[in-house]
């Protein structure tokens, strides 16, 4: 089975190209190709699919042609990704499957299409505008911090650190606890702290983030929007342009009145050929 790795910012996934909808994908086959010791590595998977020759995708197919199959790292799926919808993208273009028609690319998702811009080694997606619904608390550490929920296609909790308490201290080796009556899929927990002015921007957040499926990622797309989005509306702001450092990288979050841009570099670093027996051979995980 042919694969290409790529990432966004650290945030890395595996393409599968599977333009008809044949490979039989499960989630142990996407968690065997995401270890990190006996696989490639990854964040999570994305299969590139056309949006008819997927169930999740046929409804979209008279919007875009191709649907972004994504699975968290654990084999479990997700609505969104922000990552790796930019990611999927340069997939595309660097592969002569798509070319950019009119305004933007559409791709489609399980949250519905995205559009997607390309200029040099940044990508842009354009993703709904992420609703600010309510608050809750996530637990780490002994510590209980307050946060914002947001949904953006899949859900996310954004906690402003208290003083005193440092962003690269806290410990993401393990699952932040949650409240799980108002997040019952689970939620993506995001940890920030406001940082130096940027020129051009209107705020400047510094996150880490514990994935829902993938632990704690270098880059999280769709919790940096919602970050933005946090971050906006406590500088008293609906719409605005927020700077937000990941230990990835930088990723510029835009929110307008109607959707929410992600722009930052998008890169494919390999390709090859997945030796699926060894991949899969119950032997070669005994201890």
């Amino acid at each position: 089975m042919e694969f290409t790795k790529g990432h966004g910012t650290g945030n890395d996934f595996v393409l599968l190209p599977d333009p008809d909808g044949q490979l039989d994908l499960t989630p142990e086959l996407v968690a065997a190709l995401c270890d990190r010791r006996r696989g490639i590595g990854a964040d999570g998977v994305l299969r590139v699919v056309r949006a008819a020759k997927h169930p999740d995708g046929a409804g979209l197919a008279g919007e875009a042609e191709w649907f972004m199959d994504y699975w968290n790292a654990d084999g479990s799926f997700a609505e969104m990704c922000g990552n790796g919808a930019r990611v999927f993208v340069r997939y595309l273009l660097d592969n002569e499957l798509a070319t950019p028609a009119g305004a933007a690319l559409p791709v489609a998702t399980r949250a519905g299409v995205v559009r997607a811009l390309v200029e040099g080694d940044a990508v842009s997606v354009e993703m709904r505008r992420p609703q600010v619904y309510g608050s809750s608390t996530a637990t780490l550490g002994g510590l209980t911090l307050p946060g914002t929920a947001v949904d953006i296609g899949n859900p996310h909790l954004v906690c402003v650190l208290p003083a005193g308490v440092e962003l690269a201290a806290l410990d993401l080796t393990v699952a932040p606890g949650f409240d799980p009556e108002v997040f019952p899929a689970g939620v993506n927990v995001e940890f920030i702290v406001a940082g130096d002015p940027v020129d051009g921007t209107d705020g400047h957040s510094l996150m880490r983030v514990y994935e829902r499926g993938s632990a704690e990622t270098l880059s999280c797309g769709t919790g940096a929007c919602a970050v933005g989005a946090v971050a906006l509306r406590d500088a008293g702001r609906d719409t605005g342009v927020v700077a937000v450092a990941v230990p990835g990288g930088r990723l510029t979050v835009t929110v307008t009145e109607n959707s929410c841009w992600l722009s930052g570099p998008a890169v494919l670093v390999a390709t090859g050929e997945i030796s699926l027996s060894a991949l899969t051979n119950p032997t070669h995980r005994l201890l």
